[in-house]
């Protein structure tokens, strides 16, 4: 492959609520950085259309490059295979699972934990201090709290309901309470003079209090304070409340990606 210009890729973060493609056009190669996609678009998981994302892409088609897909559903990432099986050209497609990561897993059966949260610590391993643990926090339709150890293992962590989640279990198991949405702006009062003022305070500080306590069990078992990491499509909304040092990474699943992406082009080079 010597003197092969290296095609773009694609990296796909599929998620249960959201679709989120980042295009890389280098691959990632600096320790100590995290690769950030040139360019990104947000879809609904349910809803998503081939040409939306078409449109996005140019002036690439999608066989003019790699895709490298993370997927926590199913059906989503079937539903892109099957569109990019019927592009001209045969786009080259990976599916990603815990044994393409560069990630030693301190869990019993790695098959089951989500890969998202496997290549946010993947992440994590590239710009965390080489003596000190993280904490990967990522604030999506779910909410997960996990470890990396000071040698770079994932060891598990937490799995809670994310801040969207817990506003349509309410109304959905109630017959009065309204569904509504925390939105972006300052934190709600703790004190709600509303039914739907009250909801958004316990959601937002019901949220920001798990997390805190997470935090404190988390690091309390730990030798080296760590370095914690903050993504996902909510982490604006509460980054500031945790009244902890964090690293806010909106892109963090997506450079994860472009890491193995590198680890595999590199394995396929022979490196």
């Amino acid at each position: 492959m010597t003197g092969k210009s290296i095609k773009p890729s694609v990296a796909i973060d599929v998620g249960n609520s959201h679709i989120m493609a980042g295009l890389f056009l280098q691959d990632a190669k600096k320790d100590g950085l995290l690769p950030q996609p040139n360019r990104t678009l947000l879809l609904l998981t349910e809803q998503w259309d081939p040409v939306e994302l078409a449109l996005w892409l140019e002036p690439y088609r999608p066989a003019d490059v790699d895709w490298f897909v993370g997927s926590v559903h199913e059906e989503a990432s079937t539903d892109l295979r099957t569109w990019l099986d019927r592009e001209q050209g045969s786009p080259a497609v990976q599916l990603l699972n815990f044994k393409d990561l560069p990630l030693m897993i301190e869990i019993p059966d790695p098959a089951a934990i989500g890969v998202d949260r496997l290549l946010g610590a993947v992440a994590a391993n590239r710009i965390r201090p080489v003596d000190r643990p993280a904490i990967v926090i990522d604030l999506g339709s779910a909410i997960s709290v996990d470890v990396i150890s000071a040698t770079g293992s994932f060891r598990g962590g937490a799995i809670l309901p994310g801040i969207q989640m817990s506003g349509r279990a309410l109304h959905a198991f109630t017959d009065r309470l309204p569904q509504i949405s925390v939105g972006q702006g300052s934190p709600p009062s703790a004190i709600g003079r509303s039914t739907d003022e009250a909801i958004s305070s316990g959601i937002y500080w019901g949220t920001v209090g798990a997390i805190r306590a997470l935090l404190t069990e988390l690091q309390a078992g730990m030798s080296a304070d760590p370095m914690v990491i903050v993504t996902g499509g909510n982490a604006v909304l509460v980054v500031e409340a945790l009244e902890v040092a964090v690293r806010h990474e909106p892109h963090l699943i997506l450079a994860g990606i472009a890491i193995v992406t590198e680890k595999i082009r590199n394995l396929e080079k022979g490196d």
